[in-house]
């Protein structure tokens, strides 16, 4: 093999499809806060986006790939388990270790998987290979995008215009954490615990409120209208355009600082402590708010932690409520049909009140 092509099989994934760096992103700070928040706990439950055309939502989904740390997964496994968690293990792990047999662990970065609007339920979910299963008794497994995103990150756009019979199947998934495969008769099941991220146009109608309140967050995000941040989007793409290398060399040190601040926090968020009294306003704002569930509470809880986790505290504000309040809480709000999602400014005022 010539010594120009064996260079060109090295190059990586990013120099070979450079993906536009996330500190670059001008503006949409709420958008980037809540990808962030997500990345430090994904015990939040993902993030809806809801903003106008062009407005930069799945460059910046896409661009949280450079951010993601790597995670420990069992090197044979196409479920990406975990080796320190019998809970979420499939099968084919589970029964290694109660074997006593030895696991090949390896270091892998946390994947972000693109779910098509045209994709089948086979594809979302995986197949069984029946002919094996009748005659070898064996279960055959061809994994799906469920299987893929586990421990990872599922993005799908516009996700308001997925069929209804898939998002089903994606909200059954993110509130159990397992996947269900059944034909003729033959089940499986594998782990899928994963950040279900999603992005869409209002204009195009709005998600049904059962979808909505699987997310964790919602951000809304509008055109820029501020002329010199406008002038400054555009530069900053027409120069990734021309020289897209080049241009993320010059983001390489702050996508660094951002990804061993993220990690940092990871590893710290267990340390962060909620004061009971915080607990029981958060508690008393979701009442007041009429909010169904306590889907709104375990969110906010988690959400503040993760922002004192981020800025390196161990205990979290008031202040911090006030920040994440908004996006945990509007897209819960009870609301006429032909109303549009809250901007936080009622949200905000509930958690104002109570918590001076």
């Amino acid at each position: 093999m010539c010594k120009i092509c064996k260079k060109n099989l090295e190059i990586s994934d990013h120099e070979s499809r450079p993906i536009f760096p996330f500190t670059a992103i001008v503006g949409q700070e709420e958008m980037k806060f809540s990808l962030i928040l997500n990345v430090i706990d994904p015990k939040i439950g993902g993030v809806m986006i809801m903003g106008d055309r062009g407005t930069g939502k799945s460059t910046a989904v896409r661009a949280l790939v450079d951010l993601l740390p790597e995670i420990s997964v069992v090197a044979d496994d196409p479920f990406y388990s975990d080796p320190n968690d019998p809970e979420s293990m499939s099968d084919y792990v589970r029964e290694k270790v109660q074997k006593n047999e030895p696991l090949i662990i390896k270091k892998k970065k946390i994947a972000m998987v693109d779910l098509p609007l045209g994709a089948t339920e086979d594809r979302v979910c995986g197949t069984i290979d029946l002919e094996k299963a009748l005659t070898e008794g064996i279960k055959a497994f061809e994994p799906g995008l469920l299987a893929q995103a586990n421990r990872g990150i599922l993005y799908v756009d516009e996700v308001n215009l997925l069929d209804d019979h898939l998002v089903d199947v994606l909200l059954d998934a993110a509130a159990s954490g397992w996947n269900t495969v059944e034909r003729e008769g033959i089940s499986l099941s594998h782990p899928s615990r994963f950040i279900l991220i999603g992005s869409g146009n209002p204009e195009e109608g709005e998600l049904r409120p059962q979808l909505l309140d699987r997310f964790g967050l919602h951000a809304q995000i509008g055109t820029v209208q501020e002329a010199p941040l406008r002038v400054q989007i555009v530069e900053q793409r027409a120069g990734f355009d021309q020289a897209p290398l080049l241009f993320r060399q010059k983001y390489q040190n702050q996508q660094t600082q951002l990804a061993q601040l993220l990690l940092a926090a990871r590893e710290h968020l267990h340390k962060v402590q909620i004061d009971s009294k915080l607990r029981i306003q958060i508690s008393q704002v979701c009442a007041t708010l009429n909010i169904d569930g306590l889907r709104g509470d375990i969110v906010t809880n988690r959400a503040a932690k993760a922002l004192a986790a981020f800025e390196s505290r161990t205990q979290v504000t008031p202040q911090d409520i006030l920040r994440v309040g908004p996006l945990c809480l509007r897209h819960r709000l009870r609301k006429d049909p032909l109303e549009t999602i809250d901007s936080g400014e009622k949200v905000r005022a509930a958690f104002e009140k109570i918590l001076n």
